[in-house]
């Protein structure tokens, strides 16, 4: 008889403990197993007794704030992060995914939504397991998608935002064709793009800065009403 698969582990980060305890009883009940702490210095004695598969982290908490953490914790090897905040102003949501937030919702958010959020970062990031040997190249550029990491036609490492590497994912999975925002959003974020039209495009002009060359074709461009096109074809 073939063994269950574990569990995915959740850890919930919130001061509130209503909050906190109600949303580990949501995950228990979806299936996960879920653990929780009140701040970030507790967060991070429970990363350092034993790993999880994601964090729900809260943005406005007393002593170090959910921004901060996950600025700190972004990079390869830790587990995605879902923002979770009372703020709904979009610059707040943006900042959230830039700097390293896989995902980000409102609260009070639907427990529900919440959960089905999670099992999509997760299944984003089997995704990316999946396919952790591609490497691509396009313009002179190398990206490798297991390190996560832009090399320039010079050989200079260039340094991507968590939400610009997923972006520049989805271009180059999807070349020549034109992306709207909403699929953008689909691609990226899993989100509705409703809420987040702004911040792709405040996404795909940093990295268009970042892949600029003097004299060099464009390689995103705009299709007017429509969305953006990544206009090269990457090779392996």
């Amino acid at each position: 008889m073939s063994e269950s698969p574990p569990r995915p582990r959740v850890l919930v980060v919130d001061d509130d403990p209503d909050i906190r305890f109600g949303l580990v009883e949501v995950f228990e009940r979806a299936g996960f197993e879920a653990v929780s702490a009140g701040d970030v210095p507790a967060m991070e004695r429970q990363l350092a007794v034993r790993g999880v598969d994601l964090i729900v982290l809260d943005l406005m908490m007393p002593g170090e704030d959910g921004l901060s953490a996950c600025k700190r914790l972004s990079g390869k090897g830790r587990p995605p992060i879902i923002m979770l905040s009372a703020l709904g102003d979009d610059a707040d949501r943006i900042v959230g995914l830039e700097i390293g937030a896989d995902d980000y919702l409102a609260k009070p958010c639907n427990p529900r939504e919440l959960v089905a959020r999670a099992r999509a970062v997760l299944r984003r990031g089997r995704d990316a397991d999946a396919s952790a040997a591609e490497a691509r190249s396009f313009a002179g550029f190398k990206l490798d998608i297991a390190r996560r990491e832009l090399v320039d036609p010079d050989g200079v490492v260039i340094a991507l935002s968590a939400g610009e590497f997923r972006l520049l994912r989805a271009f180059v999975e999807r070349p020549q064709r034109v992306l709207t925002r909403e699929q953008l959003l689909d691609f990226a974020f899993d989100n509705d793009g409703e809420v987040f039209d702004r911040a792709v495009d405040v996404q795909v002009s940093r990295l268009r800065r970042k892949l600029e060359r003097p004299g060099a074709p464009e390689i995103i461009r705009t299709v007017r009403g429509e969305g953006y096109l990544f206009a090269v074809r990457p090779s392996a």
